[in-house]
């Protein structure tokens, strides 16, 4: 008998502790621009700049944190920058996130953040997309690589503000 609760207590701790780690997310880029366009809305218009902007910032990984030069750290799968868009340890910045929140598999809150960073400062906010996308022909070709005519949104734009009654 001691020994099966000796074997229940670890199991216990063990589902415990894994609990508390972050899941991390690797996409495959016809697997993020199904996700994006999907669950996201992304207009397909600029959607090779956002999976080349992720590319080369990320490499498609959620959990991907970057240290830079002035002690500012990127984070998550869009890079964002601990000092002006979030807050290390506690909701800040721009986007008034924690930069922790951007580095897990809910992409959600690093969504809501880039589109904003784009909106303000365009797709140059992000020295990979500058280098690496900034011309056309370097962009990945996702209609035919992902057959991106093929996708469509889950819901529409009107049933994300359904509330029921």
């Amino acid at each position: 008998m001691k020994h099966l609760w000796v074997c229940l207590m670890l199991v216990l701790v063990l589902l415990l502790l894994g609990s508390e780690r972050a899941e991390s997310k690797k996409y495959l880029r016809c697997e993020l621009t199904r996700v994006l366009v999907e669950n996201y809305n992304f207009d397909k218009t600029f959607l090779s700049n956002w999976i080349c902007l992720v590319e080369h910032e990320s490499y498609l990984d959620t959990t991907k944190i970057t240290l830079n030069k002035n002690d500012s750290k990127n984070y998550g799968l869009f890079q964002i920058n601990s000092k002006d868009y979030c807050a290390e340890g506690r909701k800040g910045g721009q986007c008034n996130m924690k930069c922790e929140d951007f580095s897990n598999d809910d992409i959600g809150d690093d969504i809501a953040c880039a589109r904003m960073i784009q909106e303000r400062e365009g797709f140059k906010y992000w020295k990979g997309w500058d280098r690496f996308c900034r011309n056309p022909q370097n962009l990945p070709n996702l209609r035919v690589a992902c057959n991106l005519r093929s996708l469509s949104p889950l819901r529409t734009p009107r049933s994300f503000y359904y509330v029921s009654g």
